[in-house]
C-alpha cells in the first residue's frame, strides 16, 4: 500500500507527543527534507517507543510502535545523527532485535 525506498533512523530522541507536523519539522531538522517514499524512524529517550514518518508522495503518515518489554536496539549517540537502514534490519529493529548487526538477506555479520 505505501511504497518505500529509503528507511533512515534518527539517532536523537523525540518527544512522543510529537504530532504529524512536529513529527515533519524534526525530520526536516535532522534530514534536511522528507523524501517522497522515504520512512523516517525517532525513539523516545527510553527507546521503549517508536514513531516512523512517512513520506508516500502525496501526504505524510506517522505511525507508532511501543514495546511492552524491553527496549529497542536503537543507535547509540555517538553515531551520526541519521542512518540508512535495509529491510532486514528494519524487520529486526521493530521486534527489539539487534538489527545493527543484520546484513544484507538478514545474515549476522557483527557480534
Amino acid at each position: 500500500m505505501i511504497r518505500i525506498d529509503q528507511i533512515w533512523l534518527a539517532t536523537e530522541p523525540l518527544d512522543m507527543r510529537a504530532g504529524p507536523d512536529k513529527a515533519l519539522a524534526r525530520v526536516v531538522q535532522v534530514f534536511g527534507s522528507a523524501r517522497p517514499h522515504c520512512a523516517y524512524l525517532f525513539a523516545n529517550k527510553r527507546a521503549n517507543r517508536m514513531k516512523v514518518l512517512i513520506h508516500d508522495g502525496l501526504g505524510i503518515w506517522l505511525c507508532a510502535r511501543r514495546l511492552n518489554r524491553g527496549k529497542f536496539h536503537w543507535a547509540e549517540s555517538w553515531r551520526p545523527a541519521q542512518l540508512c537502514l535495509t529491510d532486514e534490519q528494519l524487520h529486526a529493529l521493530v521486534q527489539g532485535l539487534p538489527w545493527h548487526t543484520m546484513g544484507e538477506a538478514g545474515v549476522i555479520n557483527l557480534l
